[in-house]
């Protein structure tokens, strides 16, 4: 390599310099830097600040000529912006950006610095796997989830991620007032775990799941099935299931009840149960009498858990037959209330 640099640098000193430039990243990449030390070294080469930054974990990194972080510009001070770009790309798929930010106009070795920069920054990203970090980029995730998503593109979102062939990854939906990151943080702390907002719910991806380490205040969902589409589908199904009461529910769980999920919604309205169902659900009192008595099937029980006495409960559950038209204290009027109040709430959710 050198002897051809030698004799390009009679040709052409442009060529020199680029050739230059190639042996400068072949070097970094056979000392098998990581990308902190891969920035430094390109914003010293380059003489300005150099950035990099990985779509999957949302990182950037940003380094001066002198070898530290580059500080933010002062409030008063024009934001920074690239002077010149390149995208890093793995197996034709972008993961990343790289640039330069030159005050003035741009070398004229600076695209092929670049070019050799995102082909060094794409190899480390493929060596040493995102950044630990719980959120990821929502576009990733949905490639892994998706059901258009061809197993070529899902597998190489799954490795961009941090995920590896050979471990099992569970999808669980959330609904939570919690960052999405804390809930990840705790369900799944000692193995990879991901998290992304899309749409109106979370997505966690994760190699374990450890229900009870769901914090209080959140409602999940979990799939079962060993592809991430399946199971983002059973992990949404099953968050439609959840109450209060059952915050946490996998769809192993449902069985035979997940079929309720499949009734069309015109009539669901019609069934004369779940409108009777919809007539108490402004009773905040009802509807948790209600539940707590389909959930016991048990008045003492029930009692208990709502902390008033049984004839109290009694009382509430004969004013509830009359308004339900079910005789509640019946074994087969106690599964059509159960069944109405679970679909009126999937219909609700």
């Amino acid at each position: 390599m050198e002897a051809l640099a030698v004799r390009l640098s009679g040709l052409d000193s442009q060529a020199e310099g680029a050739i230059r430039v190639v042996m400068f990243y072949d070097t970094l990449m056979r000392r098998r830097v990581d990308l902190p030390a891969l920035a430094r070294a390109s914003a010293g080469l380059a003489e300005c600040v150099a950035g990099i930054r990985l779509h999957g974990t949302g990182r950037t990194i940003r380094v001066s000529p002198d070898g530290r972080e580059a500080s933010a510009p002062p409030p008063s001070a024009p934001p920074s912006s690239p002077s010149t770009t390149m995208p890093i790309t793995l197996d034709e798929e972008e993961i990343g950006t790289v640039w330069l930010e030159r005050p003035g106009p741009p070398n004229p070795l600076d695209e092929a610095l670049l070019d050799r920069l995102a082909i060094a920054a794409a190899a480390v990203a493929e060596r040493y796997g995102p950044a630990r970090t719980t959120m990821a980029d929502p576009a990733l995730v949905e490639l892994v989830i998706s059901a258009d998503s061809d197993e070529a593109a899902r597998a190489r979102a799954l490795r961009l991620l941090g995920f590896t062939a050979d471990l099992p990854v569970h999808v669980v939906a959330v609904r939570s007032q919690l960052p999405l990151d804390q809930v990840g943080g705790l369900l799944c702390p000692a193995r990879p775990v991901k998290a992304a907002p899309l749409a109106d719910v979370g997505v966690i991806l994760a190699t374990t799941v450890d229900r009870a380490r769901f914090p209080a205040g959140v409602r999940a969902g979990i799939g079962a099935a060993e592809s991430p589409d399946r199971s983002w589908q059973q992990a949404r199904t099953a968050l439609r299931f959840t109450t209060p009461r059952e915050p946490v529910i996998g769809y192993d769980d449902l069985g035979a009840l997940a079929l309720l999920a499949e009734i069309p919604q015109d009539a669901v309205r019609d069934n004369a149960d779940v409108a009777a169902v919809a007539r108490i659900a402004d009773s905040p009192e009802d509807l948790e009498t209600l539940d707590t008595y389909c959930a016991t099937g048990s008045l003492r029980r029930a009692a208990d858990l709502l902390h008033l006495h049984h004839s109290t409960v009694a009382r509430r559950l004969e004013h509830l037959s009359k308004t339900l038209g079910i005789e509640l204290t019946e074994p087969t009027a106690l599964l059509r209330a159960r069944l109405a109040l679970t679909t009126w709430r999937l219909l609700n959710h």
